[in-house]
């Protein structure tokens, strides 16, 4: 016959089985939940480009480093490109919804790209993420720019970027990005590597760095929903303003960030390494 012990022991092992079954379960839906955002959303499109964009980015910064031999360049090119996986920035960015997010936000955050007009913007998002709208965008800026002077769009671009986090995700990154290659480039050239200099010299540029951004990413939000009305704007913005949203795009936007720039900051440190005096 079994102990009153015994008893409460295989009880207390049964109820911790069911809780980690629970736990399991819970965080097997939440994956799910939030591999469906992605799927419905442009993350998918826009996390697959996110290497390309920046590998083509960082080439281009170093064509205009006109002291710098071209087989570094190309070595520096090469090992940006091996540093960025779309696999692993997805993976990413679905563990950090489901860790970071509730159920019921990716419900609700799911069932609105899937409404008529999360599909629209969707569409949108998706087709300006391509490299193709890169450079149409690069083009037509100036033309959209002057296009929607004083108008209703022009306005709501300051709620928009606000509510989507845009410019300020977009000036940290590259901060980081100039920061880490900053130090790799001193390495490279012989000088003394003092990180928090660098940073701090980078930091200063912040103000001029943003206006530069800003208007980069207000050329795209021009481009990108050229095709939506602006009630339609103004819902989707409402949608990025509401608790589940906001919460959803500080959770991508972080997310993402650190994605690109835990990679950059390795890349500088190797370039730092193989480049340094001595071995270049």
């Amino acid at each position: 016959m079994l102990s009153s012990r015994s008893i409460s022991y295989r009880v207390a092992g049964a109820l911790l089985c069911l809780s980690l079954l629970l736990a399991v379960t819970t965080r097997v839906q939440a994956s799910e939940l939030a591999q469906s955002v992605v799927r419905h959303s442009a993350l998918g499109t826009v996390i697959d480009q996110y290497p390309q964009m920046l590998t083509e980015g960082i080439s281009q910064g170093l064509q205009q480093t006109g002291n710098l031999d071209p087989l570094v360049k190309g070595a520096i090119t090469g090992m940006v490109g091996q540093a960025f996986s779309s696999d692993k920035i997805r993976t990413r960015v679905v563990g950090d919804l489901s860790s970071n997010l509730s159920d019921s936000t990716l419900k609700t955050v799911d069932s609105w790209y899937q409404s008529g007009l999360g599909q629209k913007v969707t569409e949108a998002e998706t087709k300006a993420a391509l490299p193709s709208a890169w450079r149409e965008i690069e083009q037509q800026g100036p033309k959209l720019i002057e296009q929607y002077k004083g108008s209703e769009r022009a306005e709501l671009f300051s709620s928009f970027d606000r509510a989507s986090r845009a410019t300020d995700s977009a000036v940290d990154t590259a901060i980081a990005i100039q920061t880490a290659f900053g130090t790799a480039m001193a390495a490279f050239n012989g000088g003394v590597v003092d990180v928090d200099a660098i940073r701090n010299r980078v930091e200063s540029q912040r103000t001029m760095l943003r206006g530069i951004v800003e208007q980069q990413v207000y050329a795209g939000y021009l481009y990108t929903y050229k095709d939506l009305s602006d009630q339609q704007m103004r819902s989707y913005i409402q949608f990025m303003e509401s608790e589940d949203g906001s919460r959803f795009n500080e959770v991508v936007t972080g997310s993402v960030q650190r994605a690109i720039i835990e990679p950059i900051e390795s890349v500088g440190a190797g370039i730092a390494r193989l480049f340094g005096p001595g071995k270049s």
